[in-house]
């Protein structure tokens, strides 16, 4: 377990109201949880994804700490976020999850940011970086699918809807049953035990509320259109045995993203940043240390 030192940016910019600012900025920090630590200048903004919270980073994270300031939060209703600041509605789509993001670039005025989502989050950050495209330099996607679910022949997301329905329905009927189920799944048979029990446990201590109302905005949206409109570098993570996102969603994000970059592992899980931390914190390494130059061939 490591320590999580919490800090408010220093302001760049006069703000005419500048107790009001602090007062929302603050807020913010509060709402979801906001801790920053790490020696570096460039920002990793790392976001978690379902039914996890920021303490799943802590694998990865002191491979990076000594190179790169690192900001972690929780979404609010994970973790240990102001679950009195949740609205249904707002989450009950990735728009709200990605406002998150947004608020937290603005409140600390983090800029040339390094999104780092597993998961979902991949996509939630495809959102937030188009929003503020201007604070976003690059994004890291740790496993990530566009959908969830199964258009054939054209696109396999891996689940077919009536399943997924199912799977939603337990949570109703069975929460730690259903808890019990899919965390195996997530992280991989051959990944042992540990990392299983930890996020049925992560699983577990989540509001039922907000970790279903969380998974239908997951398994059930679909954004594969948004891929196209990419703006950013994109280094894509896949495992090579992955249950939630194969090799095909791998491939087809590759082939839809602009300026995006894949990575397969050799691995089975959803989960890299836990199994595989040091392997992935060499592989972002290098990625970022890679600049791509306007009008050279790679930036085509």
């Amino acid at each position: 377990m490591f320590q999580f030192s919490l800090i408010v940016g220093a302001l760049k910019h006069p703000v005419p109201n500048i107790g009001a600012f602090m007062f929302v900025q603050e807020d913010i920090i509060t709402r979801n949880n906001v801790n920053v630590l790490g020696r570096g200048e460039q920002v990793l903004l790392m976001a978690h994804g379902f039914g996890c919270n920021q303490q799943m980073w802590r694998f990865l994270v002191p491979y990076l700490e000594g190179n790169f300031k690192i900001v972690l939060f929780d979404y609010v209703g994970s973790g240990s976020s102001d679950l009195g600041a949740y609205s249904k509605q707002k989450y009950a789509d990735l728009a709200g999850y990605s406002q998150d993001i947004v608020d937290i670039c603005q409140a600390l005025d983090l800029n040339n940011v390094v999104l780092v989502g597993h998961s979902v989050s991949s996509i939630i950050g495809l959102l937030a970086a188009q929003k503020i495209p201007e604070r976003i330099h690059s994004q890291v996607m740790v496993c990530p699918s566009p959908c969830f679910l199964n258009f054939p022949p054209e696109y396999m997301g891996g689940f077919n809807r009536e399943d997924l329905v199912e799977l939603i329905d337990l949570m109703d009927k069975n929460y730690i049953g259903w808890a019990n189920y899919l965390a195996p799944l997530v992280t991989g048979e051959l990944e042992g035990k540990v990392f299983a029990t930890e996020l049925t446990t992560s699983f577990c201590t989540t509001n039922p509320i907000t970790a279903k109302n969380f998974a239908k905005a997951t398994f059930f949206s679909d954004y594969r259109h948004l891929l196209p409109l990419n703006q950013h570098p994109v280094l894509l993570l896949q495992s090579e045995v992955d249950a939630l996102a194969s090799l095909f969603v791998g491939n087809y994000m590759l082939e839809h993203t602009p300026q995006s970059r894949l990575e397969v592992v050799s691995a089975r899980g959803h989960c890299l940043h836990m199994s595989h931390p040091e392997q992935i914190s060499l592989i972002i390494k290098d990625f970022l240390r890679i600049p791509v130059e306007a009008g050279s061939p790679d930036a085509d």
